[in-house]
């Protein structure tokens, strides 16, 4: 009777259909997305979307940076986008209240490599007969800087007011100012051809937001949010969100 039951129970299992392999989303995706994304984050989202499209070979994304606020007024205006990333919970606000946070960073001095003026501190940026940079109050780093400033009880001296952050540290990498305030990742990306200054500086966080309903725009921001993406925006210099 052993034998008999046991007979059937491995007929029917004969039977039985088999589990299907799991789909490979590499091979499902394909498109185009437009990504939306704050200064900033220029060099650790061309290298997160090398490693997204990598891994999904039918997609193309398109990478627009700028201040996020800017953004924020281009999206609110019709222009297209899939994505947006922000270094500004107040621009967000502007375009969604659906977005994820993914990444923090911080305010830090820039100075040319060898620092000729002997800047040591934000002080500095009271004195007049320095030449310094920051960004314009309207965009995230400039609001920030803003903040710093009140918060250390320093008026400061400002010979330029650019739109966004990425503006700033090219005037300090061409020598063009003595000083100016960027992000930590600012600095960490342009190498020895400049010298930072920590700063105490609460952190700014960023989050991002899908635009559309597309499932390509979806999946980037899962890559953005996933151990590998978080690998390298930390590697950049972002903490944590």
């Amino acid at each position: 009777m052993r034998l008999l039951a046991a007979a059937l129970i491995l007929a029917l299992a004969g039977c039985a259909t088999p589990a299907p392999e799991p789909a490979n989303p590499g091979k499902e995706l394909s498109g185009t997305i437009t990504v939306f994304a704050a200064a900033s984050l220029s060099d650790s989202f061309d290298a997160i979307a090398d490693a997204f499209t990598a891994q999904h070979p039918g997609v193309e994304v398109v990478l627009s940076f700028a201040g996020s606020s800017g953004l924020a007024t281009q999206i609110r205006e019709g222009a297209p986008a899939d994505v947006f990333a922000a270094a500004s919970q107040e621009a967000m606000t502007i375009v969604s209240s659906d977005a994820r946070a993914f990444a923090t960073n911080v305010l830090e001095i820039a100075v040319p490599a060898g620092n000729d003026a002997g800047v040591i501190g934000l002080e500095d940026f009271a004195n007049a007969d320095l030449e310094i940079a920051v960004c314009a109050v309207e965009v995230p780093c400039g609001a920030a800087a803003e903040q710093l400033f009140r918060a250390a009880h320093i008026t400061p001296q400002i010979d330029s007011y650019e739109q966004d952050v990425r503006a700033v540290l090219t005037k300090v990498e061409l020598g063009e100012v003595d000083a100016g305030l960027v992000y930590l990742t600012d600095v960490r990306a342009a190498g020895d051809t400049v010298e930072g200054i920590e700063v105490d500086s609460s952190p700014v966080e960023y989050s991002i937001v899908a635009l559309t309903d597309s499932a390509v725009a979806a999946a980037f921001i899962d890559f953005v949010l996933s151990a590998r993406g978080q690998a390298i925006l930390q590697a950049a210099g972002f903490g944590a969100p």
